[in-house]
């Protein structure tokens, strides 16, 4: 997990050479990312521009940009190719790579296929860009997993980023949006795409069920994401996903002779959250912390954490306070690693809200839809908010062969089920891993009701945050929010907070347009609290559950 900066001139276009003191001045903004060291590159004829801020992970004794087989080869990465000794093996058999980093596989990759197509061939995550022979090419994973920015300037220059904080100013008044997942980018070709599952067509998601293909993938996903020179360790917060992949992890870190370290965040030790996570790190067997943080607590980071963040949608504010607590407590026991469990709801259609879905078809497309848009959500919350601390998050169930057998399974397997008197959303996969013989968790874990991260912590956060937000905000504003922010007019008071700090840090109009709000679909409150939905609230009336449904202290029902 590193910081990549880049400036590409497009050759058609005569313009001025970027200077390189002023790149790795905006480069410099996203630090955080890559404490370790820092290099950068400039070709001496097209004038490109290669910046890198490095968290060493693999290979702790490297420095990027890589160089392939010549000076002029070279490339800056940002995140981890977990098939790197495979493709030494095989497709670059012939070639003296120098390094053991993971990164090092991209530069000769291309010197020898010189198609962007290549990307294909990487199994992991990625945000890069490279120059060879004074071509330059920029791309990001299938999902988008790494956070990826471009903009183009008013000399028609390319600038590429892992943050948009680097590059705003320089393109704000210009171009400024999310580099698109499963892309590549050149200026001769412009922006294509290179991933294309067969799974973008809901209609082909026919397949049957194989409960132990889905459970050996997932197993597969998880150990190979333990691939680290650096310390590594679980983030478990007691639900389903992140319990899933902590029990895998377990018992692999285990068989390796690695310390297993899991950590949980929550108000107090009485949070849901908090409460599953001790039972399953107890089954599982590791060493456990607990991270407790205050309402006052929480509200004093917002500003610093939407800086980071860099979006206004309340669903990932609310849930990135914690993980970036959580994160900075991580970072100062020295390690630089964690597994998470972002995607699994996504995917299996795990969120209350499924339950609601008209047919078969539409929970499918729905759950496609979620899956592609992952990167302005889940994965961007993650990413940021603990390499705010210079912590890296992988997410096994973004895994590529994973996502094939998932997605392409039918609908009908995956909607909820009845289970012990209730509907159960992510049915498919709690079938798949609930095994007799040698259990990965407590059957009360996995079957728990899915709760929303930013609820599970303790749901005196959302509802004190919600509280703080109305306090701030006037009605007078409240009542000028469309004329003060057309684009994604907020509709909420916690919304308008959020927003105008956002719009302090980030004030022209192409920032603001990178954002997609998270909205719930099918049901009448459209607040992203799992709260929101009324199958927790009927869950709570038939007794299955203690907290109260969530309360919009505004008067109405509002939009997040």
């Amino acid at each position: 997990m590193c910081g990549i900066f880049a400036v590409c001139h497009d050759p058609s276009r005569p313009c001025a050479k970027y200077d390189l003191e002023k790149a790795k001045e905006h480069s410099l903004r996203q630090f955080h990312r890559g404490p370790d060291c820092r290099g950068s590159y400039v070709h001496p004829e097209s004038g490109d521009i290669l910046v890198h801020e490095r968290l060493a992970i693999m290979d702790l004794s490297c420095v990027q940009p890589l160089m392939g087989s010549s000076e002029h080869h070279q490339v800056v990465h940002n995140g981890e190719i977990y098939n790197h000794v495979a493709l030494r093996k095989n497709e670059l058999a012939d070639k003296q790579l120098r390094t053991t980093c993971d990164s090092e596989v991209i530069i000769f990759l291309y010197e020898k296929l010189r198609d962007g197509s290549f990307c294909n061939l990487l199994d992991g995550v990625f945000a890069f860009a490279l120059i060879c022979d004074g071509e330059f090419m920029a791309a990001r994973d299938p999902l988008g997993v790494k956070q990826m920015y471009y903009g183009v300037d008013k000399e028609c220059r390319y600038f590429f980023s892992n943050e948009m904080k680097s590059i705003e100013d320089i393109t704000g008044e210009t171009k400024l949006a999310p580099f698109p997942p499963g892309h590549y980018y050149q200026p001769d070709k412009g922006f294509v795409r290179y991933y294309q599952p067969l799974w973008f067509d809901h209609r082909l998601c026919t397949k049957e069920a194989d409960l132990t293909l889905i459970r050996q993938t997932l197993i597969d996903g998880v150990i190979k994401r333990l691939m680290s020179d650096a310390p590594i360790a679980i983030l478990l917060s007691g639900g389903l996903d992140s319990s899933l992949v902590s029990s895998i992890a377990a018992r692999e870190m285990r068989r390796l002779r690695l310390p297993i370290h899991s950590f949980a965040v929550g108000v107090d030790a009485k949070s849901p959250d908090a409460i599953a996570a001790r039972k399953v790190a107890n089954f599982i067997g590791t060493d456990h912390h607990e991270v407790h943080f205050t309402l006052e607590e929480g509200i004093a980071i917002i500003d610093k954490l939407v800086w980071h963040l860099e979006t206004y949608d309340v669903t990932s504010i609310r849930a990135s306070t914690p993980m970036y607590i959580l994160s900075e407590y991580i970072r100062k026991m020295g390690i630089k690693v964690v597994l998470s469990g972002e995607g699994a709801d996504e995917i299996f259609g795990g969120y209350l809200y499924f339950h609601n879905a008209p047919s078969e078809e539409e929970f499918q497309k729905e759950t496609i839809e979620r899956v592609l848009h992952l990167y302005t959500a889940d994965c961007l919350r993650a990413d940021k908010s603990c390499m705010a601390h210079s912590v890296e998050v992988r997410v096994p169930f973004l895994d590529k062969k994973f996502l094939d057998v998932a997605i392409m399974t039918n609908a009908h397997a995956k909607q909820p089920k009845a289970f012990m008197g209730r509907n159960v959303e992510k049915y498919l996969i709690r079938k798949a891993f609930d095994v007799e013989e040698d259990p990965y968790l407590p059957r009360e874990i996995l079957w728990r009701q899915k709760e929303q991260f930013s609820d599970g912590v303790g749901y005196s956060w959302i509802d004190g945050l919600m509280s703080h937000c109305a306090s701030q905000i006037t009605d007078e504003e409240m009542a000028l929010a469309p004329s003060t922010f057309p684009i994604n007019t907020p509709h909420s008071k916690e919304a308008l907070f959020m927003r105008k700090i956002f719009h302090k840090h980030f004030p022209s109009d192409e920032a603001a347009r990178t954002v997609r709000k998270w909205i719930p679909k099918w049901q009448a409150n459209q607040d992203p609290s799992g709260r929101a939905s009324l199958v927790h609230v009927n869950s709570i009336s038939n007794g299955t559950d203690k907290p109260a449904p969530i309360s919009i202290p505004f008067g109405r029902t509002q939009q997040a």
